[in-house]
C-alpha cells in the first residue's frame, strides 16, 4: 500500500499568489462603477465566445509549439476564468477563491495514488482510477441508473465528442473485439453511403462513417481531433506554398489545369518532406 504524501511547495507559489491577487484586483476594478464601460457591459452569455476563442488559440500555440504565444494565450484564457468568477462574485454566487479551492480539493481527491493510500503503477491505471471516481461521484449525485454519457459537453467539436462517447461506452464492454472488426464495420458504412438515395440519408451515413473512423483512431491511441487539425494545418501550408509558386510565375491558379497544379503540389510535398528530414538530422 502506498504511503500518504504531503503536498510539495512550489518554489514560485508566493509570487504566483501575488500575481493572481493583482489580476483579481484589476478585474474587480474593471467591473466597478468607475471601471471600463466595455467590461461592465459584458454578460455571462457575451463571454462564451471569448472563452471558446481563447481555448482554440491555446490549442494553436500548442500545435505550433510556439512557447511565447502559449504564455500569452494561457494568460488570455486565465483572464476569462477570472472575469467569469468576478461576475459570479457580483451575483453573490461564488468567487475566484471558491473556484480555486474547488479544483484544489478535487485534485486531492482524484489523486489518491499521490495524496492518499492507493497506488497506480501506470498512466492507464491512474486514468482508470480517475474515471472510476468520476463515475462514483456522479452516481451519488444523480443516482446509480444515470447514463454513463450524462455530462458529456454537447458543444465539443464533433470528432472530440465522438471520441469521448466511444471511450466511455467501451468501459462497460460495448466494444469491438478487434481493430479488424472496426475496419469491417467501416466498409459496411461506406457501402451504405453509396446505397443511400437522398441527401438526408447520405448525410446520416457519412456521420456513421466518421464515427467509425473515430473508433479506428481510438484503438490506435490517436486523438482524431488533433490528427485532423494537424492535417488541416499541413494542407494549408502546402496549398499556400503552391499559390506562391504559381504567383511567382506571373499566373493565377485558374490559368493552370489540374495536372499542372498537381505537379506543383508534388514539388511542394517533396520540399516539405526534405525539410523535415533535414530538421530530424540536425536534431540527431
Amino acid at each position: 500500500m502506498a504511503s500518504r504524501k504531503k503536498i510539495k511547495r512550489n518554489p514560485h507559489a508566493r509570487q504566483i499568489g501575488r500575481a493572481l491577487e493583482k489580476l483579481a484586483d484589476i478585474m474587480y476594478t474593471l467591473r466597478s462603477d468607475d471601471g471600463c464601460p466595455w467590461d461592465r457591459a459584458q454578460s455571462l452569455r457575451d463571454l462564451r465566445q471569448y472563452v471558446l476563442e481563447e481555448s482554440y488559440e491555446v490549442l494553436q500555440a500548442l500545435d505550433q509549439n510556439n512557447l511565447h504565444a502559449l504564455k500569452e494565450e494561457l494568460g488570455d484564457l486565465m483572464f476569462q476564468a477570472v472575469f467569469l468568477s468576478q461576475m459570479m462574485q457580483e451575483k453573490n454566487e461564488f468567487n475566484l477563491r471558491d473556484v480555486i479551492e474547488y479544483v484544489t480539493q478535487k485534485m486531492l481527491i482524484r489523486h489518491p495514488h499521490v495524496f492518499g493510500n492507493k497506488s497506480a503503477g501506470s498512466p492507464e491505471q491512474a486514468l482508470a482510477n480517475w474515471e472510476a471516481m468520476k463515475d462514483q461521484a456522479k452516481a451519488q449525485q444523480q443516482g446509480s441508473n444515470r447514463s454513463i454519457l450524462d455530462g458529456l459537453p454537447v458543444h465539443l467539436p464533433a470528432l472530440q465528442q465522438a471520441l469521448m462517447i466511444s471511450s466511455k461506452v467501451v468501459r462497460v464492454g460495448f466494444e469491438w473485439e478487434s481493430e479488424a472488426d472496426v475496419w469491417k464495420k467501416l466498409q459496411e458504412e461506406i457501402q451504405e453511403f453509396h446505397s443511400a438515395t437522398s441527401p438526408e440519408e447520405k448525410a446520416e451515413e457519412m456521420g456513421d462513417i466518421l464515427f467509425t473512423i473515430v473508433n479506428v483512431a481510438r484503438k490506435n491511441g490517436i486523438n482524431p481531433e488533433d490528427a485532423l487539425r494537424e492535417s488541416n494545418a499541413k494542407f494549408r501550408h502546402r496549398f499556400t506554398a503552391l499559390e506562391k509558386k504559381v504567383y511567382a510565375q506571373g499566373k493565377q491558379l485558374q490559368d493552370l489545369n489540374l495536372d499542372q497544379l498537381d505537379e506543383i503540389w508534388e514539388e511542394v510535398k517533396k520540399m516539405r518532406d526534405s525539410g523535415i528530414k533535414r530538421n530530424e538530422e540536425i536534431k540527431k
